[in-house]
């Protein structure tokens, strides 16, 4: 317990970080969107306005909601195109040591479509699958461009509230383009490098194999048709022991050495981290040595996966011109974060009984970093699944029933406890419609928020926005389990193969990537399935704040009276945690009560 106590010193230690880090970042990007001089201005100032000139954009030329969007989509479509084809063509393409064989078109499709919606699920495995090209022209291009996609439609949301009688809400190039050039390059080269001198690998060596000290034997059995299966990658010598009266063999596996994979991997970890993407050059993602080697570095991409969704808070209050408004967003995040870590910290802290009654104490270590320990793998799994990062240190399949219960809800909540970049906060603002509109139905006042009347057109848009992938994950659970080769897929039965489903299909239509690892999702039906879930999951949402943001452009400010409820004090900070909860209860707890709930209470009995 006192090691755990210890551990627990880095929780108010990264919150202070944090909080030192909002104004300064927040304010920066206010001024970058908002056109002003910085003192990146000198430097990126060239490169953007070259950039202007080659592709025709007129950085003058403002945009309807509906021509905005239609810039979003059509961006996004090229990217999609482009990586699908890559994978495609993997093995004709250069960078390529390992000689990996291209995707198939369904995990090809799955992929391509995973990256561009920013949710990085992975029906693969990096070292296994992908290039060192597919990493940096497929993978790393698009970390970049959907994280950027994120942050410009939430910047044209607050524009939307803070024009007055205006039909335009800015430009999705130029927001697109400072989104990159002067946000996440910089400080994804500083984290690469800081990233760097902790360990984490950065070349374009072919895998290494490495003799072992001593060789090691296995015996195994396999069916004679997997024989042409065995991995050649291990430069083993097997021995064949033919035995009569049986349809198997049994192998005698020597092992003399082992393949290290190798690849580029720091430069792609930062802005997995920082873009709050989530996919792994390693299947092992985060909790992979080269990923993530040293307690520091784990502390760091926390930090990094945090920065840009919580100094958004502030660019939000900054823009619309008070910046209490923020304030008050950032603190219902910090709140919603600290009460689902102290849940989790408590529930994997007690352990499993089954497990305690056989003489193991000291909590549920199963499935975590001991480099890194409890209380930093708790920590990583609530970020990850608070933003729509993804990332993960630790096996989300390995924590106890209500321990998985956590990271679950964050994830159906729809990631709004500061959720992805841009994402969180435009669904977090979607919640904050909500609120006042019922408080105002409550004391028989027409709703407003920040100057703005709230009515029909803005309520359909926020419900559409919050509720669409909760009804995606609902709909679609329910046809994979009524699926054979979806059941099939399950590697547990009962409860936890439920949770193993629902979890992959929330984690894949609210854009997080992360999953239950007992789920097998490539099949065709899984890739198939998650290509919509993250499609519908992805645009109908954005496609619906940017309509909001074009309606509430529209309207006339209407200045505070005493009628007014006051939207930056702890008061409707309550309000709205209570919506949030509310919602989330109403909308999951059926399934919730099917899965993790019922497993709890089997694991008790």
């Amino acid at each position: 317990m006192n090691q755990t106590l210890v551990e627990l010193v880095q929780v108010p230690f990264l919150l202070l970080i944090l909080l030192a880090l909002v104004r300064p970042m927040g304010s920066f990007m206010a001024r970058v969107y908002q056109g002003e001089r910085t003192f990146l201005t000198p430097l990126v100032g060239p490169v953007e306005n070259l950039l202007y000139r080659i592709s025709g954009v007129q950085p003058d030329e403002e945009m309807g909601w509906k021509r905005y969007a239609g810039s979003m989509l059509l961006f996004n479509l090229a990217l999609f195109a482009g990586l699908f084809v890559l994978l495609l063509t993997q093995h004709l393409l250069p960078f390529n040591p390992q000689k990996l064989p291209s995707f198939s078109w369904q995990l090809a499709l799955n992929s391509a479509i995973s990256f561009t919606t920013n949710t990085n699920w992975q029906n693969y495995s990096g070292e296994q699958a992908a290039s060192y090209l597919t990493q940096m022209a497929g993978f790393g291009l698009h970390n970049f461009a959907s994280a950027a996609t994120g942050m410009a439609i939430v910047i044209a949301l607050i524009r939307g509230f803070s024009r007055r009688r205006s039909d335009t809400i800015g430009n999705f190039w130029l927001d697109l383009t400072r989104s990159i050039l002067y946000i996440l390059l910089p400080l994804s080269l500083i984290a690469a490098l800081l990233l760097v001198s902790q360990g984490v690998i950065q070349n374009f060596s072919p895998y290494k194999t490495v003799p072992l000290l001593e060789a090691s034997q296995h015996r195994l059995q396999i069916k004679d048709e997997l024989k042409a299966a065995r991995n050649s990658a291990t430069q083993a010598y097997t021995q064949y022991v033919e035995e009569p009266k049986t349809s198997q063999r049994r192998d005698r596996l020597e092992l003399e050495s082992v393949t290290i994979p190798m690849g580029p991997v720091a430069s792609q970890e930062a802005i997995k981290e920082l873009g709050t993407n989530g996919g792994g050059v390693f299947n092992a993602n985060s909790a992979h040595p080269f990923e993530n080697p040293t307690p520091f570095s784990n502390f760091v991409e926390i930090m990094l996966i945090l920065l840009i969704p919580a100094s958004l808070t502030y660019t939000f209050g900054l823009m619309v011109g008070n910046t209490r408004q923020g304030w008050m967003l950032l603190g219902v995040m910090l709140f919603l974060w600290l009460l689902c870590f102290a849940a989790l910290q408590t529930v994997e802290q007690s352990g499993n009984p089954l497990v305690a009654r056989m003489g193991v104490v000291g909590g549920n270590m199963e499935g975590k970093e001991t480099r890194f320990g409890m209380v930093a793998g708790n920590l990583f799994t609530v970020t990850t699944t608070a933003t729509s990062c993804g990332a993960v240190n630790s096996m989300h399949d390995s924590l106890t029933p209500l321990g998985g219960m956590v990271p679950m809800s964050l994830i159906l909540l729809g990631e709004i406890v500061f959720g992805g970049v841009g994402s969180g906060l435009y669904t977090m603002l979607a919640f904050a419609i909500i609120a006042v509109f019922v408080s105002g139905l409550m004391i028989g006042r027409t709703p407003e928020y920040l100057g703005k009347k709230i009515e029909v057109p803005e309520m359909w848009l926020s419900i559409t926005t919050i509720l669409i992938a909760g009804v995606v994950v609902l709909i679609l659970s329910g046809v994979a389990m009524i699926t054979p080769s979806a059941v099939a897929s399950m590697a547990n039965p009962g409860a936890h193969g439920l949770s193993e489903v629902l979890y992959g299909i929330a984690s894949m239509a609210n854009n997080n990537g992360s999953a239950f690892a007992g789920l097998n999702g490539n099949v065709p039906f899984y890739n198939l399935l998650g290509a919509l879930a993250m499609t519908i999951g992805r645009y109908i949402p954005a496609v619906a704040v940017l309509a909001m943001a074009g309606s509430l452009a529209e309207k006339k400010y209407i200045p505070p009276s005493l009628g007014t409820l006051p939207t930056d004090k702890l008061a409707f900070a309550i309000w709205l945690c209570l919506v949030i909860l509310i919602i989330g209860a109403l909308t999951f707890f059926p399934a919730l009560a099917l899965g993790p709930i019922i497993e709890h209470l089997t694991m008790l009995g």
